[in-house]
């Protein structure tokens, strides 16, 4: 009797412990979303990484006049500046698209390495060619980031 009594006393307890794990309140987590801390930084960074797209047809015509003194100074500084500007909004960024913006900061900084070995060697095609992927990187770089910011700009 005092075997079917604890042969029956685990079974409730398997029984038990099986309906608890099973069963309770499922919590919905909201998706994450922006603090209007994080929007008020990436907006503080945005104008600056906008305004060097807005120069993109400068740079070009700099690399076309064979003028590499300025195409380097173009680089070294207001581009380099938008890279940098671009590194600081990424902490600001949802954590699931950190990676991507951390990813396209690094294209960004490869293409600008690309460019100024292409003046080293005043190479109009390779300069061309790496500074259209270079704004490319700053137009996904935007995508990535929060409609607030973008259309707070643009408005």
């Amino acid at each position: 009797m005092a075997r079917q009594r604890s042969l029956l006393s685990l079974v409730l307890v398997l029984l038990a412990t099986f309906l608890i794990s099973c069963g309770g309140p499922t919590v919905a987590t909201a998706p994450p979303t922006y603090t209007p801390t994080q929007i008020e930084k990436i907006q503080g960074y945005l104008p600056k990484i906008e305004a060097v797209r807005d120069r993109s047809d400068e740079l070009k015509e700099l690399i076309q006049d064979n003028n590499w003194v300025n195409v380097g100074n173009f680089i070294h500084g207001p581009m380099a500046e938008a890279r940098l500007n671009m590194t600081y909004i990424i902490p600001n960024l949802l954590p699931q698209d950190q990676p991507k913006a951390r990813q396209v900061a690094r294209d960004m900084f490869n293409h600008l390495v690309q460019i100024d070995q292409a003046t080293e060697s005043a190479n109009s095609l390779k300069a061309l060619s790496n500074t259209k992927a270079a704004f490319a990187d700053i137009d996904n770089f935007l995508n990535l980031l929060p409609e607030a910011s973008t259309s707070a700009e643009a408005g």
